[in-house]
């Protein structure tokens, strides 16, 4: 007996019950589907006519999530990493100019710029120098004339020109490395500790 899971009779109390329950029809399931359709698109509809500045606070919400050489520079952990990056790709004159081009800036004493400047042009200006950065003969010529009589803004033209270079070449090969995504995910478990 306990062998037959099923009697006969059971088997016909089930046919009885599922003829009993109502099969959906193809139409019925073809106007559920469109009518869901439907909804969903009123719900988006709405959505974009209610907030016009969904989209102006998404590209915002964005450019607060891009990473920028700015906001690269600020950070000493980022700086850091950036260094190693490019001394890695045998490119850190870019970021120790802009480095000495800052220390310069908030110099105040005239002796102190008289030396810092000379000492910066012969570092990584001069035509011969160890750590040469990409300038223009223009800008390179400028500064050469403005070191007999330096002033903290003397060197600004050749600093923006390097940060603009590395904004276009050296920080987008960053961001895309191993390191700074490393770095970042650092940042991300140390923030959650």
């Amino acid at each position: 007996m306990p062998k037959l899971l099923f009697s006969k009779i059971r088997i016909y109390e089930f046919k009885d019950l599922i003829q009993n329950v109502k099969k959906p029809r193809r139409i019925d399931i073809l106007l559920s589907r469109t009518r869901r359709k439907k909804d969903v698109q009123c719900i988006l509809v709405h959505k974009t006519k209610d907030d016009p500045c969904t989209s102006k606070l998404s590209s915002q919400d964005d450019n607060k999530l891009q990473p920028t050489l700015e906001k690269l520079l600020r950070d000493k952990k980022s700086l850091a990493a950036f260094q190693t990056f490019l001394q890695s790709e045998f490119s850190e004159e870019n970021i120790d100019f802009w480095l000495a081009c800052e220390d310069f800036r908030g110099t105040t004493s005239t002796d102190d710029l008289y030396w810092k400047a000379e000492k910066i042009y012969q570092e990584f200006l001069h035509p011969k120098a160890h750590q040469e950065v990409n300038v223009d003969h223009y800008i390179r010529e400028k500064i050469k004339r403005s070191l007999e009589n330096p002033s903290p803004s003397c060197l600004d033209e050749a600093q923006q020109h390097v940060y603009r270079l590395m904004e276009r070449d050296s920080c987008p090969r960053f961001f895309h490395s191993a390191a700074y995504l490393s770095l970042r995910r650092k940042t991300r478990t140390l923030w959650y500790m």
